[in-house]
């Protein structure tokens, strides 16, 4: 049953408690009240890719390293590293006093046996994996990496700021198989979460660890000083965004993730509300053909269909307003270190007649094109509805077919030809981190689409042993080059979802990903 809007703030307004925020050090009872953009539902980061279940990973769980604004890696719970001459074997020593939430101390052990299960699920742990002979722990506070081969991105990849995050859990709830959710939610970060409290469809509950010491350094995107400055966290989850709006202006929550692009500019004239970009880096769309059948099985047909893809019309479809929208013509998060336009002619400069030739050329006899269509996330229907209209006046037949997000997002591999998704701009900094630029084929590494390309994975693994940061770059960039060539998928643009929240709360973090500590509210 859908309730009306102000019904559905009334709701929610009898389920949250009243509170103020102090300045720090934070009273009893100060609690950061957050609409997200989701419904927490799986609470393992390692086990689940979901965003969502990434963001529940900040709140709970630490890191070895992690990335600042510059896309460093800076040192986290690592207090000191060193690397031999030969760049084959890394040592890192802990900070002193790093606990679990049990009260337990945090062990080399448990930082080895952590990034061992991270490994198995992500495409950059897998890479750092495939180089190593050697992991182990070497004392109480001290665990050592031993390659077999160079291997350019260590502190990279244990600094990863996007799913999956290389989070640091105890040994013995690390030990279970990645795929399997933990069963116990326990780590060392600057929240704890209460169990007994989640609700799941309507609440999580998160707590101040009162054991967390921070950095001393100043905080920058998930890297340096954790400082939490409210007792307590609650994501309150309303799937009505005209309820989320309204429970914001009555300031039953004090912040809201991700708000509906048509609710942007009430928000933004509403008394004390601010609306504010804090993501660098947005999202960014990507077109991912079907390369196992026709007509995208031909490499012509790839270049045809982003041919016609044109940036301008994805924009005001799925953002709705162009002032949170760019043009982006890199394969990596435009505004990055690697980001270029090497190879993007085609996706600069749309080209009806051409493409159509091409799908001539490739075959195309008449067949629908079936675009992959869900009935629940409005803005990946919107960029289907475009490229369907794009698709039509190159003369194709075009089928879209529905089903809800959950059954489209994992398709078999045929009965489709295209699919619409996007990726956060911390998913895609490098060629290894990019899931949609793995091109090892159907029994390999490539995702959906299964791209299979030797050349562009020989340049891939190239990369991942390059330590020259200017001979990295060069790589990055013939990378997205034979991208291009081979049609991995087509992009179109970049957007930025604002968030919104009570003038009241001060410290906010530019990042990738949503953070709260450093959050004051007066």
């Amino acid at each position: 049953m859908r309730l009306r809007g102000g019904l559905l703030v009334a709701a929610v307004a009898a389920v949250l408690d009243a509170g103020f925020f102090g300045v720090e050090p934070a009273r009893a009872g100060t609690v950061l009240r957050v609409v997200t953009q989701a419904d927490l539902k799986s609470l393992d980061p390692i086990a689940s890719p979901a965003y969502i279940t990434r963001n529940h990973g900040y709140m709970v769980y630490d890191t070895l390293f992690a990335l600042d604004s510059e896309q460093k890696p800076q040192p986290q719970m690592v207090d000191a590293w060193s690397i031999s001459e030969d760049g084959l074997s890394y040592s890192f020593t802990l900070r002193t006093g790093l606990k679990f939430h049990d009260g337990q101390p945090v062990t080399a052990e448990d930082a080895v046996a952590s990034i061992q299960r991270w490994a198995r699920r992500d495409a950059m742990g897998m890479k750092l994996m495939e180089s190593t002979t050697a992991f182990y722990a070497v004392d109480d506070r001290t665990f050592r990496l031993v390659l077999e081969r160079p291997f350019g991105l260590v502190l990279e990849a244990l600094g990863k700021i996007g799913s999956f995050v290389p989070f640091i859990m105890p040994k013995r709830l690390a030990e279970t198989d990645p795929f399997t959710p933990v069963t116990e939610i326990l780590g060392s970060g600057p929240f704890r979460f209460v169990e007994g409290e989640w609700v799941p469809g309507s609440k999580v509950v998160y707590e101040r660890n009162a054991d967390y010491v921070p950095r001393a350094d100043p905080p920058s995107w998930a890297s340096g000083g954790k400082v939490v400055r409210v007792d307590r966290v609650e994501w309150v989850y309303i799937p009505d965004s005209d309820a989320a709006a309204k429970a914001l202006i009555a300031g039953e929550v004090d912040y809201l993730e991700n708000p509906e692009p048509d609710r942007i500019e009430g928000l933004k004239r509403a008394r004390g509300i601010k609306v504010e970009r804090l993501d660098p880096l947005g999202n960014q769309g990507m077109l991912r053909m079907n390369h196992l059948h026709p007509p995208f099985d031909d490499p012509r047909a790839r270049q045809a269909m982003m041919l016609l893809m044109e940036q301008a019309a994805y924009r005001k479809a799925v953002g709705g307003n162009l002032d949170y929208s760019s043009e982006c013509f890199s394969v990596y998060a435009c505004g990055t270190s690697l980001a270029s336009e090497a190879g993007a002619d085609a996706l600069k400069a749309a080209d009806v007649e051409r493409a159509r030739r091409l799908f001539e050329e490739a075959g195309y006899r008449g067949q629908p094109v079936v675009i992959l269509q869900p009935t629940d996330v409005p803005l990946i229907a919107a960029a289907g509805e475009v490229t369907a209209e794009l698709l039509r006046k190159a003369g194709l037949k075009v089928e879209l077919q529905e089903a809800d997000w959950a059954t489209l997002a994992a398709p078999a591999e045929g009965g489709w030809n295209i699919l619409h998704t996007w990726w956060s701009g911390a998913d895609i900094l490098n060629p290894i981190t990019h899931t949609g630029l793995a091109a090892g084929c159907v029994d390999g590494n490539a995702w959906v689409g299964w791209p299979c390309d030797a050349g562009l994975e020989a340049l891939r693994n190239a990369f991942t042993a390059e330590t020259n940061s200017a001979a990295r770059r060069d790589l990055a960039e013939k990378i997205q080059v034979r991208a291009f060539e081979a049609g991995t998928h087509g992009i179109f643009g970049t957007w930025f979802n604002p968030v919104a929240y009570r003038a009241g709360l001060s410290g906010l973090l530019v990042s990738p990903v949503p953070l709260f500590w450093n959050v004051r509210k007066q």
